[in-house]
């Protein structure tokens, strides 16, 4: 593949944006990232016109693919021919809020905002404020945006700022535990349990190769928050409005959290984010309770309209049944390339998530008959459960650097995009076709 025009674009790029690009994880790529021109379906076309499937759907906003139904395209066109945006609220703002309050049991009432970002560091203030303790329990490895709360690692007897910028009061608050470690997350309660304001989890870790919750450990944390007067929050960033369709994750696992954030697919592809929950928590954000939040961007008209015509499109189409169907078509394949090419790797995802993770060590092809066979479900049962990721460590301990430097390209030069690294998730869009998917398949055999 010709890339003369990407590779004189990130040189340019390198003279005015810090390591040529606007979010770090873009970098990830060797020696530079490919530039994209256009979308096209569930494909993109770089600048060099290079056609890839891309797998990456924005890092999961775009439920629908790039290419938006006529209904979707023409609410944000009207909308933005109607004016950039106002300062004061639009009736928009109130149809999206009832839609999401309406298909989400846990949500009464819902903030908007910009980003993942902003939703969640809004939800740790909320649950700070409501609660008047200061301790936040989240997970090794689990990712909540870029925010001094979470920027933390270690555990919770040595929590330690991941990032230069973060002074290290700010981590002494916030306690990490394994994801997955039932014993773990008890001992950190009777240690802390007084002045614990909330957990804050991912129901999926998404961020780190995809790491399914075991059978009961989203109930323990929800048992746990409510024995000590905490608060339970579930972040669906990512797997909001796409695992377990218009009822979210949570609906999946059948659990209730207090405050569950948004963001990614509830604004169509535009810049967004969102706190719900229990009305009388969300009602302490400002100006009808104590907790300052507020944003000039916030309820932003052609976001609103995106996200409440792609989720209206959502629940009057076969969105969920394509995307989950092409999602399961994708893992069992996958299954069927590892068993026979590489057993010691792990397939994960459900609905339409999907990586393969290079873990290092599995049961070997003749015990793989009783395996799970679309995407790993923590079942203890199946012959590779001793060797699937079950925190984040577990994927960091994977051949990271070879998923990064050898097989991204070997995909990429088969015009298969995906994610940038081992740990990002890769998505489904109801753009994709099956003749996508055994592209897609054909693609992992001749790299693996």
């Amino acid at each position: 593949m010709n890339d003369d025009n990407s590779r004189e674009l990130y040189d340019r790029a390198l003279s005015v944006m810090p390591g040529g690009v606007n979010s770090a994880v873009r970098a990830a790529i060797e020696p530079y990232p490919f530039f994209v021109r256009k979308g096209d379906g569930g494909h993109v076309i770089d600048a060099d016109g290079n056609r890839y499937v891309d797998w990456v759907m924005g890092l999961g906003p775009l439920l629908l693919g790039h290419d938006l139904p006529e209904e979707v395209r023409a609410a944000i066109q009207q909308r933005a021919s109607e004016g950039p945006m106002y300062g004061t609220p639009t009736e928009v703002e109130v149809d999206l809020a009832e839609f999401v309050v309406r298909h989400v049991p846990s949500v009464e009432k819902i903030r908007f905002v910009n980003s993942g970002t902003e939703a969640t560091a809004s939800a740790v203030r909320l649950a700070r404020g409501y609660t008047g303790r200061n301790k936040i329990v989240v997970m090794q490895g689990g990712y909540h945006g870029a925010q001094e709360s979470t920027l933390v690692e270690g555990d919770a007897e040595n929590p330690q700022p991941s990032s230069a910028g973060v002074p290290r009061a700010f981590a002494e608050h916030t306690l990490p535990v394994p994801f997955n470690d039932e014993d773990a997350m008890r001992a950190v309660f009777e240690e802390h349990g007084e002045d614990i304001a909330a957990v804050m989890t991912e129901p999926i870790l998404g961020n780190y190769g995809i790491v399914y919750p075991e059978g009961g450990y989203l109930d323990t944390l929800r048992e746990l928050t409510d024995d000590h007067g905490s608060l339970f929050i579930l972040d669906e960033v990512i797997t909001g409005f796409r695992v377990g369709g218009l009822g979210c994750a949570q609906s999946e696992f059948d659990v209730t959290p207090d405050i569950t954030t948004f963001g990614k697919i509830v604004g169509g592809g535009f810049p967004v984010g969102a706190i719900g929950g229990k009305a009388h928590i969300i009602e302490s954000f400002a100006p009808s309770g104590p907790v300052f939040q507020a944003g000039t961007f916030s309820g932003h008209p052609v976001t609103m309209a995106a996200g409440l015509e792609t989720l209206k499109f959502a629940a009057e189409n076969d969105v969920y049944d394509h995307v989950n169907g092409l999602g399961e078509r994708l893992r069992t394949g996958l299954s069927d390339v590892l068993a026979d090419q590489a057993p010691e790797y792990t397939v994960v995802g459900t609905d339409s998530m999907f990586k393969v993770i290079f873990t290092r060590d599995g049961p070997g092809k003749t015990s793989l008959e009783e395996a799970c066979t679309d995407g790993c479900r923590q079942k203890a049962t199946c012959p590779r459960y001793d060797y699937c990721p079950k925190t984040s460590g577990d994927v960091k301990d994977a051949e990271t650097e070879r998923w990064r430097r050898v097989f991204w390209g070997q995909m990429a030069e088969q015009g298969i995009f995906l994610s940038q690294n081992q740990f990002e998730c890769q998505f489904v869009s109801y753009a994709h076709t099956g003749e996508d998917v055994e592209e897609t398949l054909e693609a992992y055999k001749e790299a693996l």
